[in-house]
């Protein structure tokens, strides 16, 4: 059920609806809460991935969103404290087609509907979300706001007026947010059955790289340690002379929230003065969007944005294996613009979605970026290469 923003007046709750999605024009999707109740506003976008439903609620680069889950099932393995990137959700609710059910895994050691009540999260079932991915397709990803109340009590024109007043995405620096605090030594390694995340990159020769932390998922470090790293992880707002301070071999710039231009507005500078300095770097997602930044290029907000587990990649230009496709997974909702380039860096992957960049390297400069996720191995080892060039070159 939904109505236009001119009927806003007039909407009334459906019987037995307990959730409610309103978007910023007026229109109302009514369907079932679970999780916690409340509200939250942020913009509406959707994942295609078929698992990890707890990886993408903890992923801090979903902070300020609400994730519309095409998989109809969500939530029917449960939920642990190993399958996560964070320490809390980051993103601001789900919205799925199926009722959450009890679950059905080994490892799982609460519901999904316990696991987002605990988490302070909203969630919404019984959602057409096919519908809902083809308008956000269409239209673009809209600000909307999730609310869910057990007696199905919505205060319509306080809800829409929340939603309109919330200024998008774009402008919005984020990373300051879900950074860690301050300096930290990882050195968990790979998650193995039966052993959990093993210890592995503490002191050591191992090459030193200094991670920035934008919002970073943190299989992203366990994959620098099982390359043979060893890491420190500094805050996102750590100076240029913080970063030197800890004798980098080289620095790694992670993946993160918000508007690539507005977090660049104090962590530009830094990553051109590593530049200067002839610091080996390695960025991901937000971290490859800052790096073209500070190379001159531009980042623009995209229609829908690329989330999931399935979106082919293809290495190009003058390089190993060029033409080469990857299977990657991807979080983002601005790219850079590849025209943009300037002469000294070239485009090193593109997605064979839609053409938009996915991979940038310096000519002149130990640098490299790529937009997507290889921690994440949905390939499953297709892009694990990347960490390995990384670390293999700081030896």
């Amino acid at each position: 059920m939904s109505k236009s923003s001119a009927d806003c007046d007039a909407i009334a709750v459906p019987s037995g609806a307990t959730g409610l999605i309103l978007l910023a024009d007026g229109t109302a999707i009514w369907g079932r809460g679970f999780g916690a109740e409340g509200s939250a506003v942020g913009e509406l976008i959707f994942n295609t991935a078929m698992t990890g439903y707890q990886e993408v609620m903890t992923d801090p680069s979903y902070a300020g969103q609400i994730v519309t889950f095409t998989f109809p099932h969500i939530g029917n393995v449960g939920a642990n404290d190993e399958d996560v990137e964070a320490d809390n959700a980051h993103a601001l609710g789900c919205v799925v087609r199926e009722d959450v059910t009890r679950p059905s895994n080994f490892r799982s050691a609460d519901g999904f509907d316990g696991w987002m009540k605990r988490q302070g999260r909203i969630g919404i079932s019984g959602i057409d979300t096919r519908a809902l991915t083809r308008r956000i397709r269409e239209a673009g990803a809209p600000n909307a706001v999730i609310a869910h109340n057990l007696m199905g009590r919505f205060d319509i024109d306080a809800l829409l007026a929340k939603v309109t007043a919330w200024p998008g995405l774009k402008g919005m620096d984020l990373a300051k947010e879900v950074s860690g605090p301050q300096k930290r030594l990882w050195d968990g390694g790979p998650w193995r059955l039966g052993f959990g995340y093993e210890a592995q990159g503490g002191e050591g020769d191992r090459p030193h790289v200094v991670a920035i932390d934008y919002g970073a998922k943190r299989n992203i470090f366990r994959n620098l340690v099982r390359a043979g790293a060893k890491v420190t992880v500094l805050p996102a707002t750590a100076t240029h002379a913080e970063i030197m301070a800890e004798k980098p071999d080289g620095v790694f710039l992670s993946n993160g929230p918000g508007d690539p231009a507005a977090t660049g507005e104090y962590a530009v500078p830094v990553v051109k003065a590593l530049l200067d300095a002839d610091v080996p770097i390695f960025g991901i997602c937000l971290g490859h969007q800052l790096l073209a930044l500070a190379a001159g290029a531009k980042t623009v907000k995209m229609h829908q944005g690329h989330r999931g587990a399935n979106h082919p990649v293809q290495r190009v230009g003058d390089q190993p294996h060029s033409g080469l496709v990857e299977i990657t997974s991807m979080n983002h909702g601005f790219a850079v613009d590849g025209d943009t380039l300037p002469a000294n860096v070239v485009e090193t992957h593109r997605s064979l979605f839609d053409g938009s960049n996915c991979g940038i390297a310096f000519t002149d400069k130990r640098a490299f970026g790529v937009q997507y996720h290889p921690e994440a191995s949905p390939g499953p080892q297709d892009s694990f290469y990347l960490f390995e060039k990384f670390v293999g070159g700081l030896a």
